[in-house]
């Protein structure tokens, strides 16, 4: 999806409140996630959330906002992976305190997983849920979007897009539209205009 794709979204979907659910998860979220390597995002051992954590990156560096910067945590690190991609599930055990958790899940939560949400929240991480409305797990996290299938206007997918891109934005002090997301796509590519 791209930034005009995003754009025309947002304008189909904000009579539907579905934008305000997203903004406010977001939102959370940037409050939550201010220190760098702080934000964790993991899946269920069957599925990596790799599409939400490359937007949160990419949102990170546009926004110039490190706490967004996501470790994406893996529950089978192959050998020879580069180290940003070699986080096992066992740093879950280590997160606390100022740590946040985005758990990022289409289907249930194992007992495996659960498990160490559990321990994550008991040492003060705070708990993000992006799932299809899993009580389990929304009953153990701080902060939950549900994208339940009937009853959401969007896919999982696109929310994944939403909210990384209202994680970008949320309750920043700058332009809005896509003139301003081109405006910082372009200093990214070729640096700040010169003095």
């Amino acid at each position: 999806m791209d930034l005009a794709q995003a754009e025309a979204l947002r304008a189909l979907l904000a009579p539907t409140g579905w934008l305000d659910l997203t903004r406010s998860f977001a939102r959370a979220l940037r409050r939550r996630a201010r220190i760098a390597d702080g934000l964790l995002v993991v899946g269920t051992p069957d599925w990596e959330p790799w599409h939400i954590t490359a937007h949160l990156a990419d949102e990170s560096r546009l926004s110039g906002l490190p706490g967004l910067e996501p470790t994406l945590v893996r529950w089978r690190v192959p050998p020879g992976a580069p180290p940003h991609l070699s986080v096992g599930v066992d740093r879950l055990e280590r997160a606390g305190r100022p740590e946040t958790l985005l758990v990022v899940s289409e289907h249930a939560a194992p007992p495996p997983l659960l498990e160490r949400v559990d321990g994550a929240r008991r040492a003060g991480a705070a708990i993000f849920a992006l799932d299809q409305g899993d009580p389990e797990l929304d009953g153990l996290a701080h902060e939950v979007l549900a994208v339940q299938p009937g009853r959401a206007p969007v896919s999982f997918g696109v929310a994944q897009h939403l909210v990384s891109l209202a994680a970008g934005e949320a309750g920043a002090p700058r332009a809005s539209g896509l003139r301003a997301r081109l405006s910082r796509l372009l200093n990214v590519v070729a640096g700040p205009p010169p003095a």
